[in-house]
C-alpha cells in the first residue's frame, strides 16, 4: 500500500468508516452536477470575444467527425491568420520595440499540454504549441528554440507586421505612453474551448500579447492553469484580458477545481473574478474575463468590466453573448 492510500484509510477508518478510495472517488463523482453527462448539449464551441469565423470553422471540423483538439487547432488558425485581427498572430500589435511576439497553448482530453512562450516569425502558434505538446518531450518551448523547432516541423518564416499595425505603433511612439484601454489593447486572447458529440474536452489559447508591451513579456495565455485549463473528468476554462493578474490567481484552473467542488460554471467564473478584484476593488483600469463548460455543457462567464464577450455555438446555433460583470452594481 502507498503512502497516500494508506493515509487515505487511516483517517476513513478514524471516522469509522471502511470505505475504499475507488468507491469513494465514485461517490464524490457521482454528487457533483459538473461530472455529469448530457449528450442533449454536445458537441460545443466557445470563444472570448465576437469571433464567428473562428467558432464557424471548429463547429465544422467537429462536424466532419474531427475530434475536439483538431476543432481547437482550425478554429484558432482562423484568428492566427487574419491580418485584421490585431490581437492574435499575423497582424497583431507588436511590442513597444516594434516586434510581433506570439504566445500559445493547447491543452487535450488526457491532460497533454504543450505551449510556445515569446515566438516570433511564425503565424501558426498554436499549431506550433500541438507539434510541441505531440512530438517532443516537453510541454513549452520559447523564443528562438521554438522558432527553430518550428521551422524543423516545416513552418514557414514570415514578416508578422504588417503596415496597418506598424502604422499604429509608430503612432504610439510619438507619446509612448502604456495606458492599455480595456476592452481594445486588452483584448489580447482568442480563448477557446471545444468539446465533441461524445463530451470529449479540448482547449486552446493564441494571442499577440498586449499591444505595445515591453519586450520579452509573457501573459498568461502559454501558462497551463493560468490561461486554460482543461480536466475531462469536470470541465475546462479558459482566460482573456491582463494577464498578469490572471497568472497572480492561476485563474483557469480555480474555475475548474471549483466546478469540481460542485459549483456551478457560472458560479465559479465569478469567484475567479471575485479573488482577483477582493485584493483591488478601487482599481478600475483594466479587464479580465473567463468562459468555462462543464460535462453536462453547462456555460459560464463573467468579466470585470462590461464590453466583454463570448461566441458559442451549440445544438447547431452559433450566438454572441454578453455576460455580467464585476461593476455592475459594486
Amino acid at each position: 500500500m502507498n503512502r497516500r492510500k494508506f493515509l487515505q484509510n487511516t483517517a476513513l477508518s478514524g471516522l469509522g468508516l471502511t470505505v475504499g478510495t475507488s468507491a469513494l472517488a465514485k461517490t464524490v463523482s457521482e454528487s457533483n452536477p459538473n461530472t455529469e453527462i448530457n449528450k442533449e448539449n454536445y458537441p460545443l464551441v466557445i470563444a472570448t470575444w465576437n469571433v464567428p469565423n473562428a467558432v464557424s470553422k471548429a463547429w465544422q471540423t467537429l462536424q466532419s467527425g474531427k475530434s475536439a483538439l483538431d476543432a481547437i487547432e482550425k478554429g484558432c488558425n482562423v484568428e492566427e491568420e487574419d491580418p485584421n485581427n490585431s490581437s492574435v498572430g499575423y497582424g497583431g500589435l507588436p511590442d513597444r520595440d516594434g516586434r510581433v511576439t506570439l504566445d500559445a497553448c493547447i491543452m487535450d482530453e488526457k491532460g497533454n499540454y504543450g505551449s510556445v512562450v515569446f515566438l516570433q516569425n511564425i503565424v501558426n502558434a498554436i499549431s506550433v504549441a500541438r507539434k510541441v505538446m505531440e512530438e517532443t518531450p516537453h510541454v513549452l518551448m520559447a523564443g528562438d528554440g521554438a522558432e527553430q523547432f518550428a521551422v524543423s516541423q516545416g513552418f514557414k518564416r514570415q514578416n508578422l507586421l504588417t503596415e496597418k499595425s506598424k502604422q499604429a505603433w509608430q503612432e504610439w511612439l510619438k507619446k509612448s505612453e502604456y495606458k492599455p484601454v480595456i476592452n481594445i489593447e486588452n483584448h489580447d486572447t482568442i480563448g477557446m474551448l471545444a468539446m465533441d458529440k461524445d463530451g470529449t474536452l479540448s482547449g486552446g489559447c493564441t494571442t499577440s500579447g498586449l499591444a505595445y508591451k515591453m519586450h520579452g513579456r509573457v501573459g498568461d495565455s502559454p501558462i497551463i492553469g493560468s490561461g486554460l485549463f482543461v480536466d475531462n473528468e469536470v470541465g475546462a476554462a479558459t482566460a482573456t484580458g491582463v494577464g498578469e493578474e490572471v497568472l497572480k490567481t492561476v485563474g483557469s484552473f480555480l474555475i475548474v477545481e471549483l466546478m469540481r467542488q460542485g459549483k456551478s460554471p457560472q458560479q465559479a467564473c465569478e469567484e475567479a473574478v471575485d479573488r482577483i478584484m477582493k485584493k483591488q476593488p478601487d482599481r478600475r483600469d483594466f479587464q479580465v474575463a473567463y468562459i468555462a463548460v462543464n460535462k453536462k455543457g453547462e456555460i459560464g462567464s463573467y468579466s470585470i468590466h462590461e464590453g466583454f464577450s463570448y461566441t458559442i455555438y451549440q445544438n447547431g446555433e452559433m450566438k454572441n453573448i454578453k455576460p455580467g460583470f464585476w461593476f455592475d452594481g459594486k
